[in-house]
């Protein structure tokens, strides 16, 4: 029987909330949306032009509006890495399904991005990866339901780890 809920992926840039959310999708039969894409379809921008143009604080808007604009039922979302700014966008999407935290150390994470300057994140201008990355662990662990540690695995890996830790199916 396949999976009713939504499932929500949350952590930072780099953590594989994209690549994961395809490959849970498709193994729990639901639709996926990357929220990232979503803001940058209906602003015809892309997240570093808007950071550009208009601060990280107008994409941090933009992107709570967005997730409070989902139809989020029987879907895997990926968030991008700054939704756990938005309280009211948390709570709209915990109301939909567990929210599992893809926990990355910082070591990978460095590893993994190397356009931190252009990549569309947002932040303060003068804010260091380091600096982000203490910020937001706290949010994630918040709003987490389900904690996978997923640095040392595949994403066949990770998949199972997140399907078996948030016991869904």
């Amino acid at each position: 029987m396949p999976y009713r809920q939504s499932l929500i992926l949350i952590g930072m840039p780099g953590a594989g909330k994209s690549t994961l959310g395809i490959l849970l999708a498709k193994e729990l039969r639901l639709d996926f949306l990357d929220t990232d894409v979503a803001i940058q379809v209906q602003e015809d921008k892309s997240l570093q032009d808007i950071l550009e143009q208009q601060g990280y604080l107008a994409l941090r808007e933009v992107e709570e509006r967005v997730l409070l604009a989902t139809e989020c039922h029987q879907k895997v979302i990926a968030t991008g890495g700054s939704a756990v700014y938005s309280k009211k966008g948390m709570e709209y999407l915990k109301s939909c399904g567990p929210v599992v935290y893809l926990e990355v150390p910082l070591e990978e994470l460095r590893r993994r991005i190397h356009n931190y300057e252009t990549r569309g994140i947002a932040r303060r201008p003068e804010q260091s990866f380091e600096d982000l990355f203490e910020e937001r662990q706290l949010l994630y662990r918040q709003y987490a339901d389900v904690t996978v540690t997923c640095d040392s695995m595949g994403p066949g890996e990770a998949v199972k780890a997140v399907i078996e830790g948030g016991k869904l199916l």
